[in-house]
């Protein structure tokens, strides 16, 4: 092994971005992986297009860089911009009772997208997924998704153009006593055969191994699921709302820790007559501790939930949020605060609507005009209300509002 690939791999054990774990030994670095998922950085040229196209100011989540990679955005404008429709895909693996901030990102900004471009929405629920990875009954995984549910009605869906699901509802049937084979009984068996022999036959074994970087050591659950979360791109498996219309585009808002799967769908999808699925691509909310990983719902201390109190939220805030503010007052008032490494900063970065608030606080901080408790005391107002509106709104979401986004119904009037 000569010194280049030596470091290549030091930098990857370094930083590991998949999936199942995001996690650095610093600051994650987006240019790498940009670089290694091979998408494309999401420039102005791009924010300025969806303004002229749509007539409305780009999300706070675009103009700030928050949603910075892409794949064939242009593709999806193109055919907008000639009047072609295309629909909105995006989901939640419910595994806790309540989401935190970190989740709400890609359902605020799919809200935008949705009324932005008036266009159809699938939430897909992995139920499924929850269940094997978490160890939790079916029933458990099946509440987890209802609770959930009620969270991204709460960010303000139009039920006349969104269809959420849960797998196990939408995929169940037969299908799912199979899943519980291939979990259950195949893991014993899978030693003994290629990786490849197990895996659907247009997604090649050696392609889904390079992507996910599965060993025969795997569970067989994670190796089938790539596909369950990849076929909501394609059209054809919503049939009551898109029969007819196979050619429709997809566009997919996430977190850019789920591209592989859509790398993998995208690599198979001309195969099968159908667009490559779009998507746009958001950088991670970080951890109150810092930057080395994502909110985390496993770690309550590292995460801001749609459920805390005022008093709670100012707590986390005070106690955990990590400061680039210097030792002392006075150290601070002469060298001010490292703005790359300081939490509150980054939160109202994402939630400060004000533009030139934020800037000031940038620079009044950064100079050290500013103290760290000041910028606190900003961020738990900020944060406080955007809770508090979310609290409201879910509160009146009852259970046969719920049945309603997840009946499986036409959508008449979805593009209007």
């Amino acid at each position: 092994m000569d010194k280049n690939e030596e470091k290549q791999r030091e930098e990857e054990r370094e930083q590991v971005v998949s999936p199942w774990e995001v996690s650095s030994s610093g600051k994650i670095d987006y240019d790498k992986l940009i670089d290694k998922f091979g998408c494309q950085r999401l420039d102005q040229s791009l924010v300025d297009r969806v303004q002229r196209l749509t007539g409305r100011p780009p999300h706070v989540f675009l103009r700030r860089g928050v949603f910075f990679a892409h794949r064939d955005l242009n593709d999806i404008l193109d055919a907008y911009e000639k009047g072609e429709k295309f629909y909105l895909y995006t989901g939640r693996g419910p595994s806790s009772e309540a989401l935190h901030l970190g989740h709400l990102v890609p359902f605020m900004f799919t809200k935008y997208l949705q009324d932005a471009f008036k266009v159809p929405l699938v939430i897909q629920l992995t139920d499924d997924e929850k269940c094997m990875w978490k160890n939790l009954s079916v029933e458990e995984s099946q509440r987890l998704a209802r609770e959930n549910a009620k969270d991204i009605i709460a960010c303000g869906f139009d039920v006349t153009k969104t269809f959420i699901f849960s797998d196990f509802d939408y995929v169940g049937g037969h299908i799912l006593s199979y899943i519980f084979y291939l979990v259950l009984v195949l893991p014993k068996i899978m030693r003994k055969f290629p990786l490849q022999c197990l895996l659907q036959e247009h997604g090649e074994g050696c392609e889904v191994v390079g992507i996910f970087g599965f060993t025969g050591e795997d569970h067989i659950g994670k190796v089938s699921f790539p596909p369950v979360q990849a076929v909501p791109s394609f059209p054809s498996s919503f049939p009551h709302l898109f029969s007819g219309k196979d050619h429709l585009r997809c566009l997919i808002p996430c977190a850019i820790d789920q591209d592989p799967y859509f790398r993998m769908t995208r690599d198979v999808a001309p195969r099968i007559g159908y667009h490559k699925p779009a998507l746009i691509e958001s950088s991670f909310f970080p951890a109150l501790q810092g930057e080395t990983g994502k909110m985390s719902a496993s770690d309550p201390n590292s995460a801001i939930y749609v459920t805390d109190s005022a008093k709670a939220i100012k707590n986390k805030i005070n106690k955990y949020a990590f400061s680039g503010g210097q030792e002392s007052v006075e150290l601070h008032r002469k060298l001010g605060a490292n703005l790359e490494v300081d939490i509150p900063v980054k939160y109202l970065s994402f939630f400060l609507e004000d533009d030139a608030e934020l800037e000031h606080i940038k620079k009044e901080y950064g100079a050290g005009g500013m103290l760290t408790g000041e910028v606190k005391q900003r961020l738990a107002k900020v944060l406080t209300e955007l809770v508090e509106r979310h609290q409201v709104a879910r509160a009146a979401v009852t259970d046969e509002m719920v049945d309603a986004f997840m009946a499986v119904r036409p959508l008449p009037n979805m593009f209007d």
